[in-house]
């Protein structure tokens, strides 16, 4: 009963607080957040009573699944934007500036950070700069994603800007196994071939082929099932079926280890699907309207999951800063840069680097992983990515509405004088 009250509260407070922030013509995805914020174990959960918000960061914690599920929609609904159509005009744009900016903000943040090193020693080790330049990579899906589909953008800023965001998580897996890899050399150990080459590129191969085969499957299933209801709950077995056997991880002999990226595994799916599938866009538009309500609980999770408890370390918040402002930099000008160099629009080359700028879900979890890793140093890696997401995620929405906006992607409704006029 208490975690369906929760739910139920949670879900209200974010659907109520966005009718009041439209009027500041802020996004549904940065209402939803604060509204997290809101009833969270800090603010109303910080009364103690079961079921009204969340009571404390270990029942949020086990929201997981409906994390886990919204993720996996939000990479399904991405990999339909790789249509071998689509895909012939901005393919290989798309590819060299998901790599270019991606490395980019990667090298300003190991060198802004390696900079603050030399100042603050031991409270900000050689390993924490090079992770957190990893880490710097990864733009979230979920926040540009919703961002777009409530202004109903198009144009050629969005139809290059879902692909880049997908192919992030590819380059910020590799990017990050290295960089963990070197790090624990830095801290001691010895560096693995496999462990930092290896094994993060098998991850990759093996997410590819398992959300293929699926996608393919899907294909093959679904023309015995001519109901759009049974469609629609066959896309949702797919997803989920895809989210489940990611969870799967192998240790064979040699330090090989075989794992999947849920992200990569859902993008694929949806990939091969959309591609197969002759009414995969009916399927798909489908599937986006049953998962808003799922959206919409994911986003105010995310938000409590957010601790502002980080704002009392001034290392943190000091850090933090300089983390933000180098990543915020490597991703406008990487992006500027390549995609003069592809020929882009001059719109994309302008407003690009801007739309990237949100930065959730694959961030936490690397951190996640880095905390359970390295101790102290990744208690202080953790905590200056929780404090680098508070601040994107809440602006980070924004900014890209307005650069959506600028470049004429997002279009002002009518009045309802030239409508009726």
């Amino acid at each position: 009963m208490e975690c369906l009250l929760a739910i139920g509260i949670a879900m209200f407070a974010g659907l109520f607080l966005s009718r009041l922030t439209s009027r500041l013509k802020l996004p549904d995805v940065t209402s939803y957040l604060i509204a997290g914020l809101l009833v969270g174990p800090l603010c109303l959960g910080r009364l103690g009573v079961p079921g009204l918000g969340f009571t404390s960061f270990e029942f949020v914690e086990t929201m997981g699944l409906v994390c886990d599920a919204a993720l996996g929609f939000i990479a399904f609904s991405i990999g339909s934007e790789f249509r071998i159509s689509a895909l012939r005009k901005t393919g290989k744009q798309a590819t060299v500036i998901a790599i270019f900016q991606a490395l980019t903000a990667t090298l300003l943040v190991d060198a802004a950070l390696i900079g603050m090193h030399f100042l603050l020693g031991d409270k900000l080790p050689m390993s924490a700069c090079l992770i957190l330049g990893a880490i710097a990579t990864a733009t979230a899906p979920a926040a540009t994603l919703m961002v777009v589909n409530q202004y109903k953008a198009k144009g050629p800023l969005t139809d290059i800007l879902l692909p880049i965001v997908a192919l992030d998580d590819a380059v910020g897996l590799i990017v990050f196994a290295v960089s963990k890899g070197v790090a624990k050399a830095l801290m001691g150990g010895s560096i693995s071939v496999i462990s930092v080459l290896v094994n993060p590129m098998v991850e990759i191969v093996a997410s590819l082929l398992l959300g293929g085969a699926l996608g393919w499957v899907f294909s093959l299933v679904e023309k015995y099932f001519n109901s759009n209801s049974k469609r629609l709950n066959l896309a949702v077995a797919f997803v989920a079926l895809c989210a489940g056997l990611s969870k799967l991880h192998f240790d064979l002999p040699g330090g090989l280890h075989i794992g999947f990226s849920s992200l990569l595994v859902c993008m694929m799916c949806g990939t091969v699907f959309c591609n197969l599938c002759d009414f995969s866009e009916e399927i798909m538009h489908k599937t986006e309207r049953w998962t808003a309500p799922v959206y919409v609980l994911f986003f105010v999770i995310s938000g409590a999951e957010l601790d502002l408890r980080v704002f009392g370390e001034l290392a943190v918040v000091g850090i933090g800063v300089m983390y933000i402002l180098s990543r915020s930099a490597g991703k406008i000008l990487g992006a500027n840069l390549s995609a003069k160099f592809m020929k882009c629009e001059p719109g994309i080359c302008k407003y690009l680097g801007i739309t990237l700028l949100p930065q959730a879900g694959v961030a936490l979890g690397m951190s996640v992983t880095v905390a359970a890793e390295f101790g102290e140093e990744g208690a202080l890696i953790r905590n200056i990515v929780l404090f680098s997401v508070l601040i994107y995620e809440l602006v980070g929405p924004m900014l890209t509405k307005m650069a959506l906006t600028a470049a004429g992607d997002i279009r002002p409704k009518p009045s309802l004088d030239r409508r009726n006029g």
